[in-house]
């Protein structure tokens, strides 16, 4: 009997279109001979299941199901496709957790952690994982440019602390351009991490559970053509992205060997993709995302394809493993 799953795309952010996408790939890409699949819009000011005539059923909240006529869709799975909030900080997890359905990401707290920078890199370091000089500012605080230069030196990064897609960053020349950039920041969030400027190779790497066991998939090198991996050279075609990335045996393992251990470190379930930049020869970690982009540009099935893994195969080992760890 085929399983129904329920595609959850949108969400509350600016990262709201991209998931649009994201989710809609996967929509196309299942197994429907295995599955029947539902897309599910969540905003802000609606949960909703669109049918293929792209009508509008409302969802209900309390089991997460449609009312549809004189029937009740109901669903074994969801496929959790939103980047930022809520599906990537916490809240959707939380939410399914409470009422008993299966979805293909990780568990609430550690969505909340990762999508939280500062707090995910200082549960991180005493494992001596490596990561940028920080300073963290949060709305309210004085800010006294002094002090944050002579902690992270120049260029800088400033960054909002829990948004995706590079929403809310700025690279930062001079201590007089400060300002300007932790107003764009605190437009995305409340909390702000500033971190010093790692001039070295910046690497993607996925990571993922595959048939029960944790897989790092193929590295990518990511080359921008602006500044740095900022929202055009991440979904406007601004940057090379080349897997697997032009790197030595001995770089390939140290960062292989790192982002398998954020992963288990964290107990990370479902995808992953960290960010990394080599400095001395050593990788330092970046960012963790827990929903990764997923369509056919994005690079983590890039790097599925490069393992020799289709997008159904992808898409598919989630859906298994979440009903799996819901046995």
């Amino acid at each position: 009997m085929k399983k129904n799953i329920a595609i959850i795309m949108g969400g509350y952010s600016s990262e709201y279109q991209i998931s649009l996408k994201s989710g809609n790939v996967v929509y196309k890409s299942l197994d429907k001979d295995k599955y029947n699949v539902y897309r599910v819009h969540i905003f802000k000011d609606k949960w909703v299941f669109v049918d293929p005539y792209n009508r509008e059923f409302p969802i209900d909240r309390n089991d997460f199901s449609v009312p549809l006529n004189d029937t009740k869709i109901t669903f074994d799975c969801v496929f959790n496709a939103i980047h930022g909030s809520p599906g990537e900080d916490g809240f959707m997890q939380a939410y399914f957790k409470l009422i008993g359905m299966p979805q293909t990401s990780c568990d609430a707290y550690q969505a909340a952690l990762t999508f939280n920078k500062r707090d995910c890199l200082s549960v991180l370091k005493p494992y001596g994982i490596l990561t940028a000089e920080s300073y963290y500012l949060n709305l309210g605080d004085t800010i006294n440019e002094t002090e944050i230069t002579a902690k992270v030196g120049l260029p800088c990064f400033v960054k909002a602390n829990k948004a995706g897609s590079s929403f809310g960053i700025t690279k930062v020349y001079k201590t007089e351009d400060l300002k300007q950039a932790i107003d764009i920041a605190f437009k995305e969030d409340d909390e702000i991490i500033i971190e010093s400027f790692l001039d070295g190779t910046e690497v993607s790497v996925g990571v993922i559970t595959y048939k029960g066991k944790t897989k790092v998939l193929p590295i990518t090198e990511i080359v921008s053509e602006n500044d740095f991996f900022d929202y055009e050279a991440k979904y406007l075609g601004k940057s090379q992205e080349i897997t697997p990335a032009r790197l030595t045996k001995d770089q390939e393992a140290k960062v292989t060997t790192v982002a398998k251990k954020v992963y288990e470190v964290l107990k990370m379930k479902g995808y992953s993709r960290s960010e990394f930049i080599f400095k001395d020869g050593e990788p330092h970690l970046l960012e963790m995302n827990t929903v990764p982009g997923l369509t056919n540009e994005s690079i983590l099935p890039q790097q599925a394809a490069e393992a020799g893994l289709s997008m159904q195969e992808l898409f598919d080992s989630a859906i298994e493993e979440a009903l799996k760890n819901n046995t």
